[in-house]
């Protein structure tokens, strides 16, 4: 089987951010962006995945977290937009439902090369550690344009605002992983179409 890993590397004059990514890891991470909570759901995000994934960023934290997080989220979704190539095989679609403590969080996910975000989630707070939650929905619409995919992201029950945003991640991993990897019975790109 082919190997599915990508690297990029990408610079602006707000950010520079390193990215490497295998998609058929065990979930080992080395994640620094100089935002601690960010930190700990993109860990999350391996973990559950069972991605092997790699993000070393710097940006202008002087100025914002959205330059840093906006970035990563491009970043993370251009590597697995080269790794995935011409999705050969794959199952193309992944869903998760997760419970977190008092939290139930939805996640659906089409491989589809189309870019469409539905983000169904409040929170309470502006904060939670020094991470802005409303840059949460940022970092997945800045994936879902680069991944080239579509996403439904819908928070069912909870309180908890980092009991929320942890959810979220780790149900988008679940459904992220069950995209990307490959159903026994597929040699062919599952659409119609011949291409996605």
């Amino acid at each position: 089987m082919e190997t599915r890993i990508s690297e990029i590397v990408r610079q602006t004059t707000e950010t520079k951010i390193k990215g490497r990514l295998n998609v058929d890891g065990i979930g080992k991470s080395s994640i620094e962006t100089g935002i601690g909570f960010f930190d700990h759901m993109l860990s999350a995000l391996a973990k559950q995945g069972l991605f092997d994934l790699e993000i070393n960023a710097k940006g202008d934290l002087q100025v914002d977290q959205h330059h840093t997080v906006e970035d990563v989220g491009i970043v993370i979704g251009q590597l697995f937009n080269r790794a995935l190539k011409d999705k050969c095989g794959i199952n193309r679609y992944g869903f998760f439902i997760l419970p977190m403590d008092e939290v139930l969080a939805l996640t659906a996910i089409d491989l589809d090369n189309r870019c469409k975000l539905t983000f169904n989630a409040s929170f309470s707070s502006e904060r939670v550690g020094e991470f802005q939650t409303q840059l949460v929905e940022e970092f997945f619409e800045a994936f879902v344009r680069e991944c080239r995919c579509s996403l439904q992201l819908k928070i069912l029950e909870g309180k908890n605002d980092h009991h929320k945003i942890e959810a979220l991640f780790k149900a988008f991993a679940r459904a992220l992983r069950m995209a990307c990897e490959f159903d026994s019975r597929r040699k062919d790109v599952p659409s119609t179409k011949g291409v996605i």
